[in-house]
């Protein structure tokens, strides 16, 4: 028979994909009476050898106590039961509070031989029919694959009968709920009156609004058939993510979810604005088409990803440059209107753009004309030349974030996201394949971290491809830092050589032979675009917009009114827009 020394020796495998299971254990339970009864855990699987495994969790056993485990193959997606004891126990060297536990295990042919407590109340934990559920709920699935063993063993079990309110309009809203069996009313009251707005049923989420904000319940919910539901509550969810920040990115899927459901009965509100529907999704956040409630002037809206939101350092940061991002009026930098904080995130309300990202041209085009790149790449120069005078570097130019609008106009996006110069450490900001060599090693950034991810950009907009291809990470690190950037001649022969100066130039490792202003990389593209004979402006001016303004008023208030419209005209006209008044009499 194998030793317990010759089982720790052999041979262990670290499962992939990563494997998790149910961990069966006898626990004293006092309430609501003293008695000894099987609980359960669910535990991730470190390591598999012969007749063991290794699996973490909070529960601290004792070595030689006997357990139940029932594991789970992704592969497969089967449940496979075994018989075991502890052999094994030592902390966790990564986290306080959890157990790394080594279980000598025998295969059982049936299913486990024990009475598990499933009552209908909160001492129930999910089991392995309840976590197939789950795996196939959409919005579930977006938990990061680390937190799901804690989020399943938070989780308690509630039953609601038929005709049950189990959320009262008015009420603290502390926990929210997914629908694992049956069907809800969700309901308005207003003047005694009850107005029917939505139902939910299985696999659906209920009440978020409490981890999203904590506001009271805005509705009554009604069950609508006998239900199954499952809750977590704010304060299980602020803990979890705290061990794991990953697991805020739920809460922008909840958010998303919420907008993105039925657009008659879904909250759609962000202060000043309402969002009409989804434009796209990025790397920092969901991108929205909305409107100005007041002034119905249509606008983008940008929800921050909840994992860069609730990042104490990022949010303090965005808060201390605010007002210069919004302040920044250029022809070639998206307008920011508006900053927004709700459901524990950022919204950034910008102008409203037609046309497309560059890197979206890109896949079309292949590789950009001289005559194309270099309107584009003078527009970007003269759009950071002005914010780099502001103060603000951008840290992450790429071609998704360099907009060309049908009348050939660029607008550089995503300026909410820059840093004041200086700043250290920052390498997480960017985008690998366009991060100049300080953002890697963790160094100072400032204006002229933007001019390399200019270059680069240059270089793939002319070339149809990247300088440095790498696709693992630390290797494309690696050739930021000490590789050079190909000649581009064996691509493109007749590129003219004054332009392949200028990308080299830009892209050069050490910042101080590097262009010091992008107005001296722009005075350059200039100069070969007047020898090419290419204009590098937009082919047409922007189209002047107007608005109508009406006022009501009786006579004793003209005097004042007309202070009013001198001073508002004032305003008007050192933004270099016009107001016309006209006046209408007799009005009733």
């Amino acid at each position: 028979m194998e030793t317990l020394k010759e089982r720790r020796s052999s041979k262990r495998e670290i499962p992939q994909p990563p494997e998790l299971g149910i961990l069966y254990h006898l626990k004293r339970i006092e309430q609501p009476a003293p008695r000894t009864q099987w609980v359960t855990q669910f535990a991730d699987v470190l390591d598999k050898g012969a007749g063991g495994i290794t699996i973490r969790t909070t529960e601290k056993l004792e070595p030689r106590d006997l357990v139940y485990w029932e594991s789970y193959a992704p592969k497969g997606k089967e449940w496979s039961c075994f018989k075991g004891k502890v052999v094994r126990i030592t902390p966790d060297s990564t986290e306080t509070n959890f157990y790394r536990i080594g279980l000598e295990l025998t295969a059982l042919e049936q299913r486990l031989p024990i009475v598990i407590h499933k009552e209908d109340g909160p001492l129930r934990r999910p089991l392995s029919a309840d976590y197939e559920f789950f795996i196939r709920t959409k919005l579930l699935r977006a938990i990061p694959r680390e937190a799901v063993c804690a989020v399943l063993n938070c989780i308690s079990f509630k039953s609601v009968r038929a005709g049950e309110r189990f959320i009262s309009q008015g009420e603290p809203g502390d926990i929210f709920f997914v629908i694992q069996k049956g069907s809800c009313l969700v309901e308005i009251e207003k003047n005694g009156e009850r107005y029917p707005i939505s139902r939910r049923k299985e696999g659906e989420v209920l009440g978020e609004m409490a981890v999203l904000t904590g506001e009271p319940r805005s509705a009554h919910v009604y069950a609508e058939t006998d239900m199954h539901l499952w809750g977590l509550t704010k304060d299980q969810f602020d803990g979890l993510s705290q061990q794991c920040p990953d697991l805020r990115g739920f809460l922008t899927e909840l958010a998303a979810h919420r907008f993105e459901s039925d657009k008659y009965t879904a909250d759609r509100t962000i202060g000043k604005y309402r969002i009409t529907d989804i434009l796209g999704k990025g790397g920092y956040g969901i991108v929205y088409k909305g409107v100005h409630r007041d002034l119905n002037m249509p606008v983008a809206i940008k929800m921050m990803k909840h994992d860069l939101a609730m990042d104490p350092d990022f949010v303090g940061s965005f808060r201390n440059e605010a007002k210069t991002i919004a302040a920044l009026n250029h022809e070639n930098i998206i307008k920011v209107y508006d900053i927004e904080e709700r459901y524990r995130t950022l919204f950034i309300i910008t102008e409203l753009l037609e046309g497309n990202p560059l890197d979206y041209l890109l896949e079309k085009m292949v590789r950009f004309s001289v005559a194309k790149a270099l309107p584009i790449l003078s527009q970007v120069c003269r759009g950071l030349a002005y914010a780099h005078k502001k103060g603000l570097v951008h840290l992450d130019m790429k071609p998704a974030n360099i907009f060309v609008r049908a009348n050939e106009q660029v607008k550089i996006l995503d300026f909410g996201l820059s840093q004041p110069p200086g700043t250290e450490d920052l390498c997480g900001l960017g985008t690998p394949h366009y991060l100049s060599p300080e953002q890697v090693e963790g160094n100072a950034v400032d204006a002229r971290s933007d001019i390399y991810s200019l270059g680069i950009t240059a270089y793939e907009m002319v070339t149809g491809r990247r300088p440095f291809v790498e696709e693992d990470l630390t290797k494309l690190m690696d050739c930021h830092i000490n590789q050079e950037m190909p000649d581009p001649r064996p691509i493109v022969p007749d590129l003219p050589e004054d332009l392949i100066r200028i990308i080299f130039k830009a892209a050069q490792k050490n910042p101080l032979a590097r262009y010091q202003q992008a107005e001296q990389m722009l005075a350059d593209l200039q100069q070969i675009s007047e020898r090419l004979g290419i204009a590098t402006e937009s082919n047409s001016k922007e189209p002047r917009k107007m608005m109508s303004l009406f006022l009501f008023y009786r006579d004793d208030q003209q005097l004042r009114l007309n202070a009013i419209l001198e001073e508002f005209s004032r305003s008007i006209t050192d933004l270099g827009a016009t107001l016309k008044a006209a006046e209408f009499k007799d009005i009733e």
